[in-house]
């Protein structure tokens, strides 16, 4: 198995990097002498004269598809980088979709695809992330995590205003936020928790690296991601394995990850495309609570889900499989 990533680079930060470093540990990249091409949506570097030629040499293709666009969370021409993405994904020998979703979401935005293909969730090393041992933390902390741009500004400002809610009704809890934060959501996020009196309740962690995630994610207790339909995040998976609950919007591909045994979903409404929607405070503080109240079955639950279905073992072995596969149709 010679694999060419398609020029998608690697990286400890942001999931098309982190996919391929994981990958290709197992499959080193081969941009010269490759036999399977693998590529992932939200890197389209082969234009479609290059997956023409691919096809003509038989050399499989498999797309790694992700999310879409879509006008609910990209202001500008949507259009053209689906038409993009949708080159690879229907010419592709196999798709993994990495969630229903994002399948659902493919569908109606890049056309209905007539090849072979399979939901393969994402995947965490569960040795590696582990629940630490915690001794009974006071204040109850919640953790945000990622890359939030000024455009998820909602993401912070939704977890701040249920945060004062729920030690108005007299949870003792603390929020902290670890990744980068654009500098509009830093200053909205921090006038709301002014103005709602828990200026002092929110801290920042500031950026991290893969290799500091583990501790990043066993400082805290649950996880939060208000984040509207994420198609299939990596911190969820991160978080769950480090034992975890994860308190979440019912949206996206979240509610997949999660279920009903490993955290708490928030009701926003019917599925929508043209913006994001946000749970209410009302429904994020009582789920804080209840979180709270129920941690220590709740964190069992999540590490127990991460280790049954998410763990990096099963997902290697599926790409295993099918490259062989498809190594062999083409021989």
């Amino acid at each position: 198995m010679a694999v060419y990533y398609g020029g998608a680079r690697v990286g400890d930060v942001g999931g098309p990097l982190v996919k391929v470093k994981r990958l290709s540990e197992h499959f080193p990249d081969h941009p010269l002498g490759f036999n399977l091409a693998y590529l992932l949506s939200n890197a389209p570097y082969v234009p479609a004269t290059a997956l023409w030629l691919l096809k003509a040499r038989r050399i499989p293709i498999v797309v790694n598809q992700n999310g879409v666009f879509y006008p609910g969370w990209y202001a500008g021409d949507w259009k053209t980088p689906n038409r993009i993405m949708g080159e690879a994904y229907h010419v592709a020998d196999w798709v993994f979709w990495q969630s229903e979703f994002c399948r659902r979401a493919a569908d109606k935005f890049l056309g209905v695809r007539a090849g072979r293909g399979e939901v393969l969730y994402n995947a965490v090393d569960t040795v590696r992330f582990a629940p630490a041992p915690r001794s009974e933390r006071k204040p109850f902390v919640f953790l945000i995590t990622g890359k939030i741009g000024d455009h998820l500004s909602y993401r912070l400002e939704s977890t701040i205003a249920g945060l004062a809610s729920a030690r108005q009704q007299g949870l003792d809890a603390h929020l902290r936020i670890a990744g980068t934060v654009g500098a509009g959501a830093r200053q909205a996020a921090d006038a709301l928790a002014e103005r709602l009196g828990v200026g002092g309740q929110v801290s920042y962690v500031g950026r991290y690296s893969q290799e500091d995630a583990p501790a990043v994610y066993n400082a805290a207790d649950v996880y939060v991601m208000t984040k509207y339909n994420d198609p299939c995040p990596n911190t969820v998976l991160e978080a769950l394995a480090c034992g975890l609950p994860v308190l979440y919007s019912s949206s996206g591909g979240v509610p997949e990850l999660v279920g009903s045994d490993a955290g708490i979903g928030l009701d926003c409404g019917a599925e929508n495309w043209d913006r994001p929607l946000v749970p209410a405070t009302d429904a994020i503080a009582t789920g804080m609570i209840r979180i709270a109240e129920g941690h220590e079955t709740f964190a069992a639950k999540a590490r127990q889900r991460a280790v049954e279905r998410f763990d990096i073992s099963y997902w290697l072995a599926r790409h295993r499989a099918v490259f062989a596969q498809l190594l062999e149709e083409k021989s």
